[in-house]
């Protein structure tokens, strides 16, 4: 099974934690050795935006269509 998680620092080192969900889906115990495969992931603008008013047709397609003059 595969799952997005965070780091935290402890000491000099990074954790990262295993959720409650995927132990019990793969029966993982205490002092269990474990594989796992680390890959950094890009974070989204997603929310980036938060709180700021939605955009109008007008806002979307500024400077996009340019007027022929």
């Amino acid at each position: 099974m595969e799952t997005l998680t965070k780091t935290r620092k402890i000491g000099g080192s990074l954790v990262v934690t295993i959720p409650k969900t995927l132990v019990e889906e793969e029966g993982l115990t205490e002092n269990q050795p474990v594989k796992i495969e680390v890959k950094k992931i890009r974070k989204s603008g997603f929310g980036i935006s938060n709180g700021m008013a939605s955009l109008s047709k007008e806002d979307e397609f500024k400077g996009q269509l340019e007027e022929n003059e």
